[in-house]
């Protein structure tokens, strides 16, 4: 009796887990899109690191959070920001020297030998960094915003939650044909 109870709760925590799971990943892969790459919640936004430009204290393969900003913001000497060049590419490095009234920055990676080539106008900063970063979880997070990391991580849960579905119908459908041969065995 107590085992059934057990496993009645387990089935329903799977399930709830099953379906939270499904939920996270459609919205995350919803949100990424609407974004145009990576989802922002409260202001903050998560970026993979793709380089080793600012190592040690971003390694490849880390996930960093930003602080998203805006043209008004006023930075300082030694901020970490991330910008969008020409190209479109966003790239994560510190400021190093202040030009035109705070409205061009010198920035350079903290692995690089010299400074950036161009400077960043103060309309291409997407935010500053918040110094919250956790290696490895990068890989996944920028994988995950590709077309095939996106169908993934919608197939997967589904396939899971599907999967779960099936085996619950069939342990039930095995405890109704045993209590239906129970009574079958007690009427004869």
């Amino acid at each position: 009796m107590i085992g059934k109870t057990i496993l009645k709760w387990m089935s329903q925590a799977i399930s709830t887990l099953f379906i939270i799971l499904l939920v996270c990943a459609v919205f995350i892969v919803l949100s990424s899109r609407a974004a145009g790459g990576e989802p922002s919640l409260f202001g903050y936004q998560l970026k993979a690191v793709l380089s080793g430009s600012m190592a040690p204290e971003m390694s490849v393969g880390s996930l960093i959070l930003i602080q998203l900003t805006d043209e008004k913001e006023i930075f300082q000497a030694g901020d970490v920001i991330t910008f969008r060049t020409d190209e479109n590419i966003l790239i994560t490095h510190r400021i190093m020297e202040i030009e035109k009234s705070g409205q061009q920055f010198i920035t350079k990676g903290d692995n690089n030998n010299g400074p950036d080539t161009q400077p960043v106008m103060a309309q291409n900063i997407v935010g500053k960094y918040s110094g919250v970063s956790i290696p490895y979880v990068g890989y996944v997070f920028h994988y995950m915003n590709t077309k095939q990391g996106a169908l993934l991580l919608l197939v997967i849960p589904g396939l899971l939650f599907l999967g779960h579905a099936v085996f619950t119908i069939w342990r039930a459908l095995r405890l109704i044909e045993g209590s239906q041969k129970s009574q079958l065995k007690e009427e004869s």
